[in-house]
């Protein structure tokens, strides 16, 4: 953990919250103590992210001012190389993982997302592997049952996932799984509205699924953001020219 002057803040802090457990005449307030991992960035800003039971960082990142953190949060420098090290093994779980999904071993790469998962099992990297190495097997339902975990899971929807989630969404489409597609666009563009390319991505499941004028509704949305968008150009005028809206 590093804390002076001249370093930037990386480590380990506890602040003790009170909360409130119970209902009606058995309601008390309880104190609890929350670990987070803090990480200094410039302008004088702290990323905080929680650590879960296991002592990995999962869930969203807040902000707070370095001030801030000096004043509420107490240092725990005992537990720093604790997290780092469960941090290391979840990023080499994942980059295994990665390696051999590419090389078609898909139940080597389901296995070592599993571990990945074990530490942080809201990992958004682990859980789409196992997903799209289910779809490659068609091990349908239980690619469904990744497919509800992942859309609880608000980080998956993230720009810095962006990759990832269109690979996913057009492997749902391709193992003809249109109505959870259509369901996993939908709760994308619940986060991110103004994505012209998840407006096409929509439309291309419906197309498929027949559904024309919802289709052309997707379409019209995507080139509203983006009228030079090539696909999304295709699809309006072939809608169009066939008459099907």
């Amino acid at each position: 953990m590093t804390t002076s002057d001249q370093e930037l803040i990386e480590g380990v802090f506890s602040i003790e919250k009170t909360g409130k457990i119970g209902t009606g005449t058995t309601a008390r307030r309880v104190k609890q103590t929350a670990l987070y991992y803090a990480k200094e960035v410039d302008g004088g800003m702290v990323e905080l992210q929680l650590l879960n039971d296991q002592k990995v960082p999962f869930g969203a990142v807040d902000q707070i001012s370095k001030e801030d953190l000096l004043a509420e949060y107490i240092p725990m420098p005992q537990l720093y190389k604790e997290v780092m090290g469960n941090l290391r093994s979840v990023q080499k779980a994942l980059a295994r993982g990665d390696k051999f999904r590419k090389r078609g071993e898909t139940f080597t790469a389901e296995f070592e997302y599993a571990h990945a998962l074990d530490l942080d099992e809201e990992n958004v990297r682990a859980n789409f592997g196992i997903g799209l190495c289910l779809l490659e097997r068609d091990d349908k339902e239980k690619a469904r049952e990744v497919f509800d975990r992942i859309l609880k899971i608000d980080s998956a929807f993230e720009d810095e996932h962006k990759h990832l989630f269109n690979e996913y969404g057009i492997a749902l489409r391709k193992k003809s799984l249109g109505d959870q597609a259509v369901d996993y666009y939908r709760r994308a563009l619940d986060l991110s509205s103004d994505d012209e390319n998840l407006w096409y991505n929509l439309g291309r499941v419906l197309f498929d699924q027949e559904k024309w004028a919802e289709c052309a509704e997707a379409a019209s949305r995507c080139l509203d953001l983006n009228p030079d968008h090539p696909e999304g150009k295709k699809m309006l005028a072939y809608l169009t020219k066939k008459g099907l809206v």
